[in-house]
């Protein structure tokens, strides 16, 4: 099934509150973490993965809207080395990686409603931020995932390679990075 999708920049939207309000749905529901302890751990999680990129960032955060204008699911980056940048200090995995983050600094977040998975949208996304970010300089892009995750075949079909991993376990990390 294909869908006649349009790529927005976030911080380009007019209504963007409820946009958020889509933005949460689609990442609460994509993600492979469904329950939580509680609303403040629940917060956390959502700041980590997705909130401090709207806040510092929102001019590398994209939206795919479908004909009537609503949220099919959207791609949150930063160009910032996360293995650098503090704000990113949090999460392990870029110490980990940080010979390699330094090489390919622009990383992404995307998610889609389960409804335009498959038909385009998340390459379009990928497309525009990538296309962007090497205007902007950016040498390359990586994500991190799990080695066992659906979405690895993604990225391989939109020019991500795998460079290494924290092993060959399917819930092991594995970066793959695309030069821009």
């Amino acid at each position: 099934m294909t869908h006649d999708i349009s790529i927005r920049r976030y911080c380009d939207l007019p209504a963007r509150a409820e946009m958020v309000r889509a933005i949460d749905d689609i990442f609460f529901q994509s993600s492979n973490t469904q329950s939580f302890a509680d609303e403040k751990t629940r917060a956390q999680f959502r700041e980590r993965w997705l909130g401090r990129y709207l806040i510092h960032d929102p001019q590398w955060a994209y939206v795919a809207l479908d004909p009537d204008a609503r949220v099919a699911g959207y791609l949150a980056g930063c160009l910032d080395d996360p293995a650098k940048a503090l704000r990113f200090s949090d999460i392990a995995l870029y110490a980990r990686f940080q010979d390699l983050t330094e090489r390919f600094p622009a990383h992404l977040h995307i998610n889609l409603a389960p409804q335009f998975r498959g038909a385009g949208a998340g390459a379009q996304l990928v497309s525009a931020f990538c296309g962007d970010a090497r205007v902007a300089g950016a040498p390359g892009v990586h994500v991190i995932t799990s080695r066992g995750a659906r979405n690895v075949s993604f990225y391989a079909r939109n020019g991500f390679v795998e460079l290494d991993s924290t092993g060959g376990d399917p819930r092991d990390a594995v970066f793959l990075a695309r030069t821009l």
